[in-house]
């Protein structure tokens, strides 16, 4: 990896008449985020111009958001996103929900110190200032980034778990939603995933029936998230890839987001995840959604 190389690839393929998209989209995929950043350093230093600033003159539409996306830190990364989803027009509660849901304490702490940084607020005082309810309060706790990460399962409050989720839910007129939300997220996954197996005993019904029945809106798709990032991370993101795609029209925000967020982390496990799910490669599925230039770094980014 030579970033001076690299650097002058991307300035060749923007200078002078006409964009060598191809040859950004080569250059970039193959390159890690941390070599992407030395690219980004080695671009100004060369060749005295902004990396960023170039792309975003040669380059537009979803396929700039994927190329910007790509050149930003991973956290810096999350951090746009979530602010955009606070203050943005009208809130985009579904990326608040896939972000804060599947980040680990480490990241979320990271997002919040860049976050504050960035803005000048925090993202608690924005989270608070733009949802409410006991969503607000649930976003709350999750962007605390306060969850225990033992492996540690405890027996005993794994059924005292369960059952006082049974009694918050199924057993009750009405629903004891801060009693979900303090166990769901607070305690490691290694007993909650415990709890879960207790509480369908108990329960007679899996855990996300009882949130669908119990709960409603941005509550319910909160909770849900929370208890499928637990159980399985990738199945989670694969779902959200399918959803952005499936039906009428395309959700480009979350399609970009996933794809770049996830492209070094466990892409192939969501690859997997997808088929297994759908019957159909996620290749397959962004090759008769998209189109273009946006279309071929999708595809390169999902990789086979």
């Amino acid at each position: 990896f030579s970033a001076e190389q690299e650097a002058q690839a991307l300035r060749k393929a923007m200078k002078g008449f006409g964009t060598d998209e191809d040859a950004i989209i080569e250059t970039l995929t193959k390159l890690n985020v941390s070599q992407r950043q030395q690219v980004l350093i080695t671009y100004k230093s060369t060749i005295g111009r902004d990396l960023i600033d170039d792309l975003k003159s040669e380059l537009s539409g979803n396929f700039e958001r994927v190329i910007i996306g790509l050149m930003t830190p991973t956290t810096m990364y999350d951090v746009h996103e979530l602010r955009r989803a606070l203050k943005g027009a009208g809130t985009d509660e579904g990326c608040l929900i896939e972000i804060l849901a599947s980040r680990t304490n480490t990241e979320i702490r990271h997002i919040n110190e860049n976050y504050r940084l960035q803005y000048g607020s925090t993202l608690e005082d924005d989270i608070v200032s733009d949802t409410s309810s006991m969503f607000r309060r649930v976003l709350v706790s999750l962007a605390t980034g306060n969850r225990d990460e033992g492996t540690f399962v405890d027996e005993a409050l794994a059924q005292q778990d369960a059952q006082s989720l049974y009694e918050a839910g199924e057993k009750r007129w009405g629903t004891d939603e801060v009693q979900f939300m303090s166990i769901l997220c607070t305690r490691n996954r290694c007993h909650l995933l415990r709890v879960f197996d207790v509480y369908r005993v108990i329960a007679n019904k899996d855990i996300t029936e009882s949130i669908k029945s119990e709960m409603s809106g941005d509550l319910e798709d909160a909770l849900l998230a929370v208890v499928k990032c637990l159980r399985n991370k990738p199945a989670y993101f694969a779902e959200r890839l399918y959803k952005s795609m499936k039906g009428l029209g395309t959700d480009d925000s979350t399609l970009i987001r996933v794809m770049v967020s996830r492209s070094e982390i466990d892409m192939l496990y969501i690859r997997r995840e997808f088929l297994a799910m759908y019957g159909k490669s996620l290749h397959s599925f962004i090759k008769g959604d998209c189109s273009g230039d946006y279309r071929k770094v999708l595809l390169r980014l999902c990789g086979g």
